[in-house]
């Protein structure tokens, strides 16, 4: 067995990671049925696709501020507010008796995450280091799957009863606070740089601005893209006549069932595909997953499209945050995550703005097939930058 299985610091920022994925996924089988008991309201179809990635546009905003944070008053106190704020917000669609003020509680929960994400990646960068910090991300990205898998079918029962039901599993956070609290003790470095006791040790690789820059903008990208799955793939089975919310629960399950095996999976493969293969191999996996969702019309097509999808993710996304870590200097690791989880968040928001102008245009099968050619050009466009970037590092440490 894996010794970081054995630290109970790496449980902890796994179980702390796993709440991210819920932030917006957890509540996608419930979505038609939102829209229908709210009817009446003219901006239905919109809104409710707007609870999925509301959250992420405070992230987004308040990620690097919440990542600045953690570099000076320590790594626990954002973490354990953020957990409260989660449980509270992520609960109030249960009872809250308007779409707007359900998405106001959505973007309340989006602050809440911005602590967690911000901090916890943070912690990973204190507690450990080299070939440790990748695999354990891939650990960390594996559990976030795993939980997905789990919160994710059980919403869809959940929802096929009632619709708000799903909102009660973000409840869960209130019971890992106080699990969290012990078992994550804030790191020597991070509490000496909080009080302002000197600078440590500049381990930055040269280059380190241009290789965050295209981390940060590969993953907003990405998830332009990919958060069209958890958006639309539930109005596609719908409209293929697979409407029962289970459905919508299965398919989404094969995919976080895939990315956390694949994230497992990259922490050792990642040394032998290299910094350029691993997201590449991802983004291809991606296209043919999209592929096969613009082919479809079964179930089972689509749970193979997305367990692709998944894989793909899971190859990509370790690798995006792993790098940025990697290459920026102990003193920012908070800053830097912030500003990578920002981007990541980004994306999302942005997401159903940019699918549904195509969905009305392209119907579903037409938008999923430009999101393959999408995953492909990115491939390629971070193929060149990357290259390019690493010429770079290598002129400036030859300089240095």
């Amino acid at each position: 067995m894996d010794r970081l299985l054995r630290d109970p610091r790496a449980w902890g920022l796994m179980a702390a990671a796993m709440l991210t994925i819920m932030s917006n996924a957890t509540i996608t089988p419930s979505l038609p049925g939102i829209e229908a008991r709210f009817q009446d309201n003219p901006m239905a179809a919109t809104l409710t696709r707007l609870l999925i990635t509301a959250p992420s546009l405070l992230v987004a905003v308040t990620a690097p501020f919440a990542g600045g944070l953690t570099d000076r008053l320590g790594r626990r106190r954002p973490l354990l507010v953020g957990l409260i704020i989660y449980a509270l917000a992520g609960t109030a669609g249960l009872y809250l008796n308007s779409l707007e003020a359900i998405l106001a509680s959505r973007l309340m929960l989006g602050l809440g995450v911005a602590a967690i994400m911000t901090a916890q990646a943070a912690l990973v960068g204190d507690y450990f280091e080299g070939p440790e910090r990748g695999r354990l991300m891939g650990y960390q990205m594996a559990a976030t799957n795993i939980g997905g898998l789990v919160f994710v079918t059980t919403a869809g029962a959940l929802a096929a009863q009632d619709a708000r039901l799903p909102f009660a599993i973000y409840g869960l956070a209130a019971l890992l606070l106080p699990v969290l609290a012990s078992v994550l003790p804030e790191p020597p470095r991070a509490r000496s740089d909080a009080a302002g006791g000197g600078h440590v040790l500049d381990d930055a690789e040269p280059g380190w601005q241009g290789v965050v820059a295209v981390m940060a903008i590969a993953a907003g990208l990405t998830f332009v893209v990919f958060y069209a799955v958890p958006t639309q793939v539930p109005y596609h089975l719908q409209h293929e006549g697979l409407g029962d919310p289970r459905a919508a629960g299965y398919v989404m399950g094969a995919m976080m069932a895939s990315a956390a095996v694949m994230s497992v999976v990259s922490g050792w493969i990642r040394p032998w595909l290299g910094r350029i293969g691993t997201p590449v191999s991802g983004y291809l996996s991606l296209a043919a997953g999209f592929a096969g969702l613009s082919i479809g019309h079964s179930l089972e097509l689509a749970m193979l499209s997305t367990a692709l999808i998944g894989a793909g993710l899971g190859l990509c996304m370790p690798t995006f945050i792993t790098t940025a870590l990697n290459v920026t200097p102990a003193r920012h690791r908070g800053l830097i995550t912030g500003l990578v989880t920002s981007a990541i968040f980004l994306g999302q928001f942005i997401s159903p703005l940019a699918s549904q102008p195509l969905v009305s245009h392209l119907g579903y099968s037409g938008a999923f097939r430009i999101g393959a050619f999408a995953f492909v050009g990115l491939a390629v466009a971070l193929t060149v930058t990357l290259q390019r970037q690493r010429a770079v590092s290598a002129q400036a440490a030859r300089a240095g």
